[in-house]
């Protein structure tokens, strides 16, 4: 394992509440990296499964961590992102990856091809690529990203497939008014400031399913339709439209699964081609 001395560092952020055996899987991916150029950075929600004794014993393993009440997923993440900006410029980050307990990085080599991608980019502020869906079975397909200039149908991949450049930040954090779908505005916000967005070649994450958007979709459109007429500034009959476009395709995923699957994913084997 190379120690990325004098490279790009990326600070993993992971937010956690009562699910210690997410954050070991989350734990495990980073170790098995074959670069150890990230810092890790752990919010934990005053978790009562023993997560927090965890961390209070092997808190060495993060740069920063905590273990305390906060208002949920988006507010521990802007405690994070806090946390990031007050280190010293002597070890600083250059960019950020938020991967939540449970999820995991797609491949033991991620961030040893992420990273050079970065450097050649210093103007880039937001990059993405590809994720893992684990299917029934643990089965692993690829769900594509799309592109970011399609924001205007919601979030073009997922927010563990994201890498933001932290300059460009440091005004911005995750709108709270927003429970499920505060990730999308925040990567509207980035997008809306002219910031180049660049796809990367590669899956970048194992999502882990049965997050809180699965369980209530028709609140992560709701949250959506006013992201979109906020900052987007899309007219109600346009919101409507591609309300009633977003249920078609969860209707169809949950009716037709196989048929979904046929469009949205693609075989596990193609994905490191790149």
């Amino acid at each position: 394992m190379t120690d990325g001395a004098g490279r790009l560092r990326l600070a993993v952020v992971t937010v956690v509440r009562d699910d210690r055996t997410g954050l070991m899987a989350t734990r495990a991916s980073l170790r098995a990296q074959t670069t150890a150029a990230y810092d890790w950075f752990v919010a934990d929600g005053g978790s009562v499964d023993g997560t927090g004794r965890w961390l209070a014993r092997h808190g060495h393993e993060a740069v920063w961590w905590r273990s305390a009440p906060d208002r949920g997923l988006y507010d521990a993440m802007n405690i994070a992102l806090d946390a990031i900006g007050e280190r010293s410029p002597l070890r600083a980050c250059s960019h950020v990856l938020f991967l939540n307990a449970g999820d995991r990085l797609a491949d033991d080599r991620v961030l040893e091809r992420l990273l050079p991608i970065l450097a050649e980019r210093p103007d880039t502020g937001l990059f993405y690529g590809d994720a893992l869906e684990e299917r029934s079975g643990g089965r692993l397909v690829v769900k594509r990203a799309r592109s970011h200039r399609r924001a205007l149908l919601g979030m073009f991949t997922h927010h563990q497939a994201m890498v933001y450049r932290l300059a460009g930040l440091s005004d911005i954090r995750f709108d709270l008014r927003h429970g499920l779908a505060a990730d999308y505005a925040f990567t509207v916000t980035v997008l809306g400031r002219g910031t180049p967005a660049h796809r990367l070649p590669l899956s970048v994450c194992i999502f882990a399913p049965g997050g809180r958007s699965q369980q209530d979709p028709a609140r992560g459109r709701r949250e959506q339709a006013i992201i979109r007429r906020e900052l987007l500034g899309l007219g109600r009959t346009a919101n409507a439209t591609l309300w009633a476009l977003q249920w078609l395709a969860l209707t169809l995923r949950q009716t037709t699964p196989w048929l979904y699957a046929k469009y949205r994913f693609s075989s596990n084997e193609r994905s490191f081609l790149s």
